[in-house]
């Protein structure tokens, strides 16, 4: 690409603003070159309004500490400044609808990282290795919205990331019936141990709306375009319980699948190990080289070991085996502020931009 495309941060003070903001640094595509918060931040330098709540392991980046933080909510000013913005805003979700529709209709393309606009019929959510060709959806919102170039992109749930790339890689087992339980890190509730001490040798068996999620959002991913909007699928049906453990970065799910075909273990080690999409066939630049890595050790995948396989960016998978109730049984982990939070949008938009669905302003 000979010029960077400018690129704005919406709520970009939280904690996946914090990390679009490291992901983003010296991004070979793209630059930075707006900042955007609540209106108590506006007029900061970006260094003054995140002040200690720096929750990355870097250092923030040099050249975003002297940007001056925008308005969110001034949605034709901080427009301007940009070609297309990532959406981590902190509000409700009729707020964030609201607010990203905004955006777009100023012919700003919108790719967030909220749940807001998930179910919105004419919305891709996409894992770009899963899905790209929900992206086709795209037209259809153009019209309702009345844009050109303006559109609204999400990613799905961070913690579906541990486990539904594994069933897509199993689809012609015809997976039917799964059961999940997460084990999910407090930085998926926007938090570090200093600021959640009573997560310390604790677990907490709720975490709100995140069952539902998981179990409807990978339906949405695996369903059709039909008559300008994404119709889920049926199956497999899915249940899961949810957990918030110890640990500050990664998704742990353990899942125990029933299939209707009789695959072999090699089989399936096989088909997750050989699993690609369009990010790998266009070496997009944030793209994992291998997708998914299964693990032969009993005691893998694990957090301190695995979370940042391909920079946070890939699937870790181990422990399958037969199951006596179940066909099959797996442990998957994902880097939940990467894979499945900051680094997915950075991802969607990068196949966006190689699409042509976003590009300079002119």
């Amino acid at each position: 690409m000979e010029k960077k495309l400018k690129v704005g941060v919406l709520g970009a003070t939280g904690m996946v603003g914090q990390r679009f903001i490291s992901l983003l640094e010296n991004h070979p595509w793209y630059e930075v070159t707006v900042v955007a918060a609540s209106p108590r931040s506006a007029g900061k330098t970006y260094e003054e309004a995140v002040g200690g709540r720096w929750k990355m392991d870097t250092p923030m980046p040099e050249r975003v500490k002297s940007l001056v933080v925008m308005n969110v909510n001034q949605v034709e000013q901080v427009a301007l400044g940009v070609d297309f913005v990532f959406s981590a805003v902190d509000m409700s979700k009729e707020e964030i609808k609201a607010i990203e529709e905004a955006y777009a209709k100023t012919e700003t393309p919108v790719v967030s990282n909220n749940s807001a606009h998930r179910w919105t019929p004419d919305v891709p959510m996409v894992v770009p290795e899963i899905n790209p060709e929900h992206f086709q959806v795209i037209e259809f919102q153009k019209k309702r919205l009345g844009t050109k170039r303006g559109f609204v992109a999400v990613k799905p749930n961070c913690s579906i990331q541990s486990y539904a790339p594994v069933l897509t890689a199993w689809k012609e087992f015809e997976p039917y019936e799964v059961v999940a339980t997460t084990y999910q890190a407090i930085s998926g509730a926007g938090k570090t141990f200093g600021d959640w001490p009573e997560m310390v040798g604790n677990i907490i068996p709720y975490i709100g709306g995140e069952e539902e999620k998981s179990e409807q959002e990978p339906l949405r991913i695996w369903g059709q375009l039909k008559d300008g909007v994404i119709v889920k699928a049926n199956e497999p049906k899915i249940t899961c319980q949810c957990i918030r453990v110890p640990v500050l970065n990664g998704h742990t799910a353990a899942v125990f699948v029933k299939f209707r075909k009789n695959p072999t273990k090699e089989q399936l080690i096989e088909k997750l190990e050989s699993f690609s999409g369009l990010p790998q066939e266009l070496n997009l630049p944030s793209a994992p080289k291998q997708f998914i890595r299964y693990f032969k050790e009993d005691n893998r995948p694990q957090v301190t070991l695995d979370v940042d396989v391909e920079k946070g960016m890939g699937i870790s998978v181990g422990r399958l085996r037969e199951d006596s109730i179940y066909d099959w049984k797996f442990i998957g982990l994902s880097h939940n502020t990467v894979r499945g939070a900051a680094g997915g949008a950075v991802l969607c938009a990068e196949l966006l931009t190689a699409q042509g669905y976003i590009s300079a302003k002119g």
